[in-house]
């Protein structure tokens, strides 16, 4: 087991301890109150101590990663949302991701910055680490479940998994759903990256996590964008595939379990022998110019 926490503020608590609750991985939820100005408050006195209300989430990063958990996360919330979640308006009510060790902020604000893309608005989810947390007072805690018609500001007997399918059909349109989440393959040499010569780096649509460097692209005439390498194996999954009749190897993202595409044993010999046959639609291209804005700063010096 490799635990983890992280905390969540994301409206309501109830609701959202609940719901986190269902998600395989997590081991344990409790609520309270961060990122105030006292060190001790009370439900009562948070509007005024400028706490929010907050889910300390522990989770096995064997089963689930934080990226994954930041996007189970914006499912249910409205991250442009500023001091309101459902029916609830207050400081109180502010979305946050608060973190402890200083190594998740980048994963956060990577992950954050890849769903910016996705809203014409600001996102409002503060970014900070956690401070100032209290537990909240009993009663709160594993509230609807001792109160199954409790107040709840989401709909929690739907099925997490669910929910972020709905959500990146929303946010990807129909087509890029199509291939990131249900397996599918965009057509040959008609795709956004096919003929990208840019230097940069190519991150997960969904999360940012970075996944492939411009130096490693090259030219493989199948009509997809193709890498000799990622930026690190640990970044992937590989699974075999059976379907079509053919035997393959699937890539698929760790973070996001997002399908990217197959990996052949056709490529250039002299860098390995491998071709990393990815579809664009599950990539997102950084140029060399924006990774320091972006927090890819660490990875210009792979780029030649």
């Amino acid at each position: 087991m490799n635990k983890k926490e992280i905390y969540l503020a994301g409206g309501c608590f109830w609701g959202v301890e609940a719901y986190f609750r269902k998600i395989k991985g997590v081991l344990d939820t409790s609520v309270g109150y961060a990122n105030g100005r006292t060190g001790q408050t009370t439900y009562h006195d948070i509007g005024v101590t400028g706490h929010s209300e907050t889910v300390k989430i522990s989770f096995d990063q064997e089963q689930v990663s934080l990226t994954q958990i930041l996007e189970y996360y914006f499912a249910i919330i409205d991250p442009t949302s500023k001091n309101k979640q459902g029916n609830d308006v207050g400081t109180q009510y502010r979305t946050g991701i608060y973190f402890i060790n200083e190594e998740d902020e980048t994963v956060i604000k990577r992950f954050v910055n890849s769903q910016q893309k996705f809203y014409k608005e600001k996102i409002q989810v503060e970014i900070m680490p956690v401070s100032n947390y209290v537990t909240a007072e009993e009663y709160h805690q594993n509230y609807l479940q001792k109160n199954p018609n409790g107040y709840c500001h989401i709909n929690i007997s739907r099925d997490p998994e669910e929910v972020i399918k709905e959500k990146r059909s929303k946010l990807l349109g129909h087509s890029r759903y199509q291939i990131t989440t249900l397996n599918g393959t965009e057509p040959p040499f008609t795709n956004e990256y096919s003929e990208n010569h840019e230097k940069g780096i190519y991150v997960d649509v969904i999360t940012g996590e970075p996944l492939f460097i411009s130096t490693d692209k090259f030219d493989s005439g199948c009509g997809w964008p193709s890498f000799t390498k990622p930026v690190s194996k640990d970044s992937l999954v590989e699974k075999e595939d059976k379907a079509f009749g053919m035997k393959r190897v699937e890539v698929r993202s760790k973070g996001s379990n997002t399908h990217l595409g197959h990996v052949f044993e056709d490529g250039p010999k002299d860098k390995g022998g491998l071709r990393y046959c990815m579809n664009s639609a599950s990539l997102r291209f950084v140029p060399e110019v924006e990774m320091i804005s972006e927090g890819y700063e660490d990875f210009l010096k792979y780029i030649e």
